[in-house]
């Protein structure tokens, strides 16, 4: 019987550390993601002459800084709510930057979707990584929405992807060539 208590306490202690190293190999995979993902948007922020921040392909879409403002925001907002940590800039990401003429500048533009990734390159570093599995629920437009801390991460990252790659197109109307993928 002891023989037994003893194996079970080794396998529980086994399975625990497995899953410790996998929540680390996962908070280092994500910080990796998101640091990768701020050097390749800051070449798109490079390529863009600071005359042409404020185009737009039509009426009815963002100007090529609003998209970079718009991603930023909700750079800070999503890792917010999926990590529980804010940034000490959170106040400006609270507010809609991407309306702000004096957010509109290249300079501006840069150092506001600059900010937002390292406000979520510091919060995954700072996370409980215990809580990847804990669903939080929040009012988004469009209604409450409830997902697992991990899956709002993720959704975070997805949707600087989707935004960066709408600019692949302004880039591209532009007659500029869009920095090439970064994959690794």
């Amino acid at each position: 019987m002891k023989l037994l208590f003893n194996l079970l306490l080794l396998f529980c202690f086994f399975f625990a550390t497995a899953q410790n190293s996998l929540a680390q190999n996962l908070q280092q995979q994500l910080i990796t993601d998101w640091e990768r993902a701020k050097a390749y948007t800051r070449e798109y922020l490079d390529v863009v002459p600071a005359d042409k921040y404020n185009f737009r392909p039509t009426d009815s879409v963002r100007t090529f800084a609003e998209q970079m403002l718009h991603f930023a925001r909700a750079n800070a907002g999503l890792t917010f709510i999926a990590t529980g940590i804010q940034s000490k800039n959170s106040g400006f990401f609270m507010r809609d930057i991407e309306k702000s003429v004096s957010a509109q500048s290249k300079d501006s533009v840069i150092y506001y979707v600059n900010a937002s990734y390292d406000a979520a390159i510091n919060a995954i570093k700072n996370m409980d990584t215990a809580k990847l599995t804990e669903v939080v629920s929040w009012d988004l437009p469009g209604g409450k929405r409830s997902a697992t801390r991990l899956a709002w991460l993720l959704k975070a990252f997805e949707h600087q992807t989707h935004h960066r790659g709408q600019c692949t197109v302004y880039i591209r109307l532009l007659g500029i060539r869009p920095p090439a993928e970064k994959l690794f």
